[in-house]
């Protein structure tokens, strides 16, 4: 049996962040399923590898070294080649599947047919996800749109990472095909108590904080402007609050750096840049509460895997991405605006009791289907229907 994969993502390979990490969890379960996985990606990012995966790089002409998420001139260009590199592979080499993510699913599509391959489309997000950028970006991802539902109605197999972009998929025609593969938490390692401690302490000005952490882009759909915004609310109120913002660029940490000193509330605030995966349990479970912003799209957020697997209180905004997976129970939950929001880290904060309740049911929900092994079964199960049908 023809067990070759040919994988295709326009996609940092690696950066800490959600569709890198889960392309990595991709790979390692193909290669440990018994494939022989060719992954083509882009030229930027940490070189990582992955035992038994052979990854091929696309030129890069643009000595590009950063690439903005969601659709782009930019990615738009590397697809161009990485469309090639696949059409070249599939012309001259025999593959049992193609396998394309977000924007190569249509790379996949083509490149699938005209090398005779079953065809997988595996979606991260949703092009409602991207409704804050304007211009040139917003177009392109107008256009990404009308692509996605072709390639939908025609693959061989979609596979969604939460409910809703299943249920998308399936009012496409394809209910039989489509996929729920559910993402995990970013790192299979766990948190050392001794590494808790030195992270508490590396965030803490004083044993009394309230250490309040965000982990993630500062894309306007993760709704990075409503934490800026609750910060001087909450700090007003709760001089115990100590915010730990882990990710984001150079540029975009100076930008909201400037934001904090006008609103008088800079020292309030840890940037600690990007943190490893496997470091990352340590640092959110040294955390008191966790915040999930999220204003749009209809994928779970990758973070609440990681905030949930590190048992701390959650403080949400009421939207349907991250209803997914949180509910009254398992997250104090706010309107998606920043007097709100303010509102529930601040009831949070004064509530103890209410923190450790809410964590109660977090590992539960892990437990059942957010691990590597149900993640592993699915890909499983997907292309084994696949390649039997």
């Amino acid at each position: 049996m023809n067990k070759r994969i040919l994988f295709i993502a326009s996609q940092p390979f690696f950066e800490k962040r959600g569709s890198p990490i889960r392309l990595g969890f991709d790979l390692l379960a193909l290669s440990q399923l018994g494939y022989d996985v060719e992954f083509l990606t882009l030229p930027i990012g940490e070189r990582r590898t992955v035992e038994g995966v052979k990854i091929v790089r696309a030129p890069n002409p643009f000595f590009a070294r950063k690439i903005s998420i969601g659709p782009s001139p930019l990615k738009l260009a590397f697809d161009f080649f990485l469309f090639w590199m696949a059409l070249w592979r599939v012309i001259f080499r025999r593959y049992a599947v193609v396998h394309g993510v977000e924007d190569c699913g249509i790379i996949a599509l083509v490149c699938g047919r005209i090398g005779r391959a079953r065809v997988v489309f595996e979606r991260h997000s949703d092009p409602a996800s991207y409704g804050g950028s304007r211009g040139l970006k917003s177009k392109l991802a107008h256009i990404y749109a009308k692509v996605e539902r072709f390639t939908m109605r025609h693959a061989d197999a979609v596979i969604g990472t939460g409910p809703g972009l299943v249920e998308d998929a399936m009012r496409h025609g394809r209910a039989s095909r489509a996929c729920l593969i559910p993402d995990i938490p970013s790192s299979l390692a766990e948190a050392d108590p001794d590494e808790i401690a030195a992270a508490r302490t590396l965030h803490s000005r004083a044993p009394t904080d309230i250490l309040i952490g965000y982990v993630g882009s500062f894309a306007a759909y993760q709704g990075i402007d409503l934490i800026f915004s609750a910060i001087p609310q909450v700090v007003a109120k709760e001089p115990r609050a100590r915010f730990v913002i882990i990710g984001g660029s150079d540029r975009e940490v100076a930008d909201r750096r400037a934001q904090l000193a006008k609103a008088g509330c800079l020292d309030a605030v840890d940037f600690a840049g990007f943190i490893d995966p496997d470091a990352l349990p340590a640092h959110l479970s040294s955390f008191d509460i966790l915040l999930s912003p999220r204003l749009t799209g209809m994928n779970t957020p990758l973070k609440l895997l990681d905030y949930l697997k590190a048992g701390v209180a959650i403080a949400a905004t009421d939207t349907p991405a991250n209803r997914l997976i949180l509910d009254e129970k398992t997250a104090e939950l706010s309107k998606p605006d920043s007097e709100s929001f303010a509102g529930a880290i601040l009831r949070l904060c004064a509530n103890p009791a209410r923190r450790e309740a809410l964590t109660a049911g977090g590992k539960k929900i892990l437990e059942d289907r957010h691990n590597f092994a149900f993640f592993r079964d699915g890909l499983r199960q997907c292309y084994e229907y696949i390649l039997t049908k």
